[in-house]
């Protein structure tokens, strides 16, 4: 997973562009553990700009204990998205007639929050059991 690619995302996810730490740490968290199509998709993102620095160059800023994206960070990021012409031809032509949805930009977060969730439950039910064994 390419951290500032992502940090990037993430802030674009807020309406405002600002996240503050505990939001952005949980957020980066969720898609770290979220599997290997986040990780590849940063890296091709990456990529486009190998030179990436998102503090250096100003892409986002530090303040009030979080981040916020810039109109800069916005722009840099629209950039890697956007895709070149010839690329959008071959994707444009029609496979199918049926009318697909769209993927979110952001996985959802429903599942890691399952799994979360059974792994907890499965760590106190062994703690039970070993506190009654004593």
């Amino acid at each position: 997973m390419n951290f500032q690619v992502t940090v990037l995302k993430v802030l674009v996810s807020y309406p405002d562009g600002f996240a503050v730490m505990a939001d952005l740490k949980r957020d980066m968290a969720i898609l770290a553990t979220s599997g290997r199509d986040w990780a590849e998709r940063t890296k091709r993102l990456a990529a486009r700009v190998p030179d990436l620095d998102i503090f250096s160059q100003g892409l986002i800023e530090r303040m009030n204990g979080g981040w916020r994206v810039t109109d800069k960070g916005r722009s840099v990021l629209a950039t890697m998205e956007a895709r070149s012409a010839p690329a959008q031809a071959t994707e444009l032509t029609p496979v199918r007639t049926v009318e697909e949805p769209t993927p979110s930009p952001m996985p959802s977060i429903a599942p890691v929050r399952r799994k979360r969730d059974r792994k907890r439950r499965q760590r106190d039910t062994v703690r039970r059991r070993q506190a009654s064994a004593s």
